[in-house]
C-alpha cells in the first residue's frame, strides 16, 4: 500500500526545521547586524576553517561591525557563506533581496580527500544559486576548479591568516647549531593525502642524532621514532610551534593551509611538498620538495641557512586579510 502522509519522525523533523527557521527570524527582527556568517561552527580543537573563521569574526568586531551566526537581522548587509558547511534551507529562507552574498570556497574537496563524492559540483550548484560573489583561498583552489570545468560567480583570491594573539613569535625558542634540530607537523585529519606517507619515510630514514620530529594532531598510522601527540586547542598548538625550529607538511592538493600559516607565523620557516598552495603560503621562507628522498638535502640547507630563511617569512595579518573579505562584501 502506498502512504499517504510522510512518516511521523520526518514530519517532527520538518516541523522542528519550520519552528528553528521562526525563531531565527524572529531573533533577527529585534537584533542588529552588519554581516551575518552562515557556518557550522565545530568547539576546538577543530579545523582550519573554523578556525579562520573565528577569527574573521573577532576581527571584523574589532572594526566596529556587528556579527552574528546563522540568521539574517533586518540591518544585515551582507552574508558570508562558507563552502557547503551550512544550513542551505536556512538560507534560502531567510535570504533578503538587499542582502550581498559571498561564498568562500576552497577545495577542490573531491581532489582534496583524494575521492569524488559530487561535492564540489554541490559546491557549485550553490555558488550559482545564493552567491553574487565567490572568495577563492588561494589561486590554486581557482585554477583548480576551473581545469575541472566549475564556473563561481565573480572570483576574487584572499589567502587565510590566522589569529595573531595565539599564533605569535613571543616567548619563541632560539635556534641554535649546538642541540638538535626540531622539526614539528601538524593535522587535524587522519587523511593519508595529509601526508602520512611522507611522515613515515622520515620516521624510517632521518638522521636521529641530529633531529627531533613531532606530530600533533591525527595520523592514520603511527611512528616508532616521531613523537605523537593528541590534538590540542590553538594556544598549545602555538606554543608547540615556538618550541620547535623547522615546520614540516607533506599534505597534497591542500588549497591554504590553517597549520602552514600558523607556524610560520610562529616563527618556523617551512619544508613543503610542491603542491597546493603551499608555495604561494611559504614563497621565500623555505623550500619545496616532490617526493620524500629529497628532504634530508633540503633539511641540509634549511639548516645551514636557517636564519635567512627566517627572515624571509611573510604572512598576511589578520587586519588586511579581514579588510579585503569586507570589502569584497561592501562593508568598507
Amino acid at each position: 500500500m502506498t502512504a499517504l502522509h510522510p512518516p511521523i519522525r520526518s514530519s517532527v523533523r520538518y516541523s522542528a526545521h519550520l519552528l528553528d527557521d521562526f525563531l531565527a527570524w524572529i531573533q533577527g527582527r529585534f537584533q542588529q547586524a552588519d554581516l551575518s556568517i552562515f557556518h557550522q561552527f565545530a568547539p576546538p580543537p577543530s579545523g582550519g576553517g573554523h578556525q579562520f573563521l573565528r577569527a574573521l569574526w573577532n576581527e571584523t568586531e574589532s572594526f566596529g561591525l556587528k556579527v552574528e551566526n546563522n540568521t539574517i537581522s533586518r540591518t544585515t548587509r551582507a552574508c558570508l557563506f562558507n563552502s557547503f558547511n551550512f544550513d542551505e534551507r536556512r538560507l534560502q529562507r531567510l535570504r533578503r533581496d538587499s542582502v550581498l552574498y559571498v561564498h568562500r570556497v576552497d577545495g577542490p574537496i573531491n581532489v582534496y580527500r583524494g575521492r569524488d563524492e559530487g561535492i564540489d559540483q554541490h559546491i557549485c550548484q550553490i555558488n550559482d544559486k545564493f552567491a553574487d560573489k565567490t572568495i577563492f583561498q588561494s589561486y590554486y583552489s581557482l585554477e583548480k576548479h576551473l581545469a575541472l570545468g566549475l564556473q563561481f560567480k565573480d572570483p576574487e583570491i584572499v589567502l587565510n591568516a590566522v589569529d595573531s594573539a595565539i599564533f605569535n613569535t613571543q616567548g619563541r625558542v632560539q635556534f641554535s647549531h649546538n642541540r638538535k634540530t626540531r622539526l614539528i607537523a601538524a593535522s587535524w585529519s587522519d587523511n593519508p593525502k595529509k601526508g602520512a606517507p611522507v611522515y613515515s619515510w622520515l620516521d624510517e630514514h632521518l638522521d636521529w642524532n641530529r633531529f627531533e620530529f613531532s606530530f600533533v594532531g591525527r595520523s592514520p598510522v603511527q611512528f616508532e621514532n616521531i613523537r605523537m601527540i593528541d590534538p590540542v586547542p590553538s594556544f598549545q598548538l602555538a606554543d608547540y610551534f615556538r618550541q620547535h625550529d623547522i615546520y614540516i607538511t607533506a599534505s597534497q592538493d591542500d588549497p591554504c593551509s590553517n597549520s602552514l600559516l600558523e607556524a610560520l607565523n610562529c616563527g618556523a620557516p617551512a619544508l613543503y611538498l610542491k603542491s597546493g598552495g603551499h608555495p604561494e603560503i611559504v614563497k621565500e621562507a623555505g623550500l619545496g620538495f616532490d617526493s620524500a628522498e629529497e628532504i634530508p638535502a633540503l633539511l641540509e640547507k634549511l639548516v645551514t641557512d636557517y636564519k635567512k630563511y627566517q627572515a624571509r617569512i611573510e604572512v598576511p595579518t589578520m587586519s588586511s586579510v579581514a579588510g579585503k573579505y569586507l570589502k569584497i562584501l561592501g562593508l568598507m
